[in-house]
């Protein structure tokens, strides 16, 4: 490595399991320590996720580009082939997503607000904690939350995803510390979410889980 650049090839990237193995993860901007825009690579066989399905707003740009394999991107009602070469360029408020169509296939992916100095988004380190988790190596993952906390100890993602992560693994006691602080900062959302959220399920029938869900615990105080 030169003081002046870095070089890494994308399979000597962290492979990182995202939502349960259905797609695979592989950090660039982390890897590099990019602060001017966000990039990831994603990987996968046929058949396998490499751009999971979602929309972007507030005039965020996005660029893919295939750099191996082959991919079936669905970009609003469109279904595009796109094989190794390929560069698809999504304008904001379009949904998108892509499959691998061939084993190997990977995907580099480059995105920005137009006119907005960047800043990274929390989803990351909640992405590589769950990963992490996932991978076994659950005080790596506790300890990326906590950091995360620590920086942003305002916003109530955080907290919800800590809370998600403890009662995944079965720390009961974590997780309802960490779900309380979320509705603390931001009912409505956290309750709402908290509602569907299969995560929750070992803390589900818990009171104090109830009570926070339910907003009893506010109109007690």
């Amino acid at each position: 490595m030169s003081e002046g650049y870095e070089v890494a090839h994308v399979d000597e990237l962290e492979e990182l399991p995202i939502a349960g193995g259905e797609f695979v993860w592989r950090p660039v901007r982390r890897r590099f320590g990019i602060t001017a825009f966000g990039t990831n690579a994603y990987t996968g066989d046929a058949g396998q996720r490499v751009v999971e399905e979602h929309f972007e707003r507030d005039n965020h740009q996005e660029m893919y580009v295939v750099l191996r394999g082959r991919a079936t991107f669905a970009l609003g009602d469109d279904e595009v082939d796109a094989p190794a070469g390929t560069i698809v360029f999504v304008r904001p408020n379009t949904k998108r997503g892509a499959i691998a169509a061939e084993d190997g296939t990977a995907v580099l992916a480059v995105g920005a607000k137009s006119g907005v100095v960047f800043e990274p988004s929390l989803w990351e380190d909640v992405f590589a904690a769950n990963a992490y988790a996932d991978k076994g190596e659950l005080e790596k993952a506790r300890g990326l939350l906590e950091t995360l906390l620590e920086q942003h100890p305002d916003a109530w993602q955080g907290f919800f995803n800590a809370a998600c992560l403890e009662a995944r693994v079965g720390d009961k006691e974590r997780a309802i510390e960490y779900f309380e602080r979320a509705v603390e900062l931001e009912p409505e959302k956290a309750r709402e979410f908290a509602q569907t959220d299969s995560d929750f399920d070992s803390i589900r029938d818990d009171q104090r889980f109830v009570s926070a869900v339910s907003g009893e615990s506010d109109s007690a105080r």
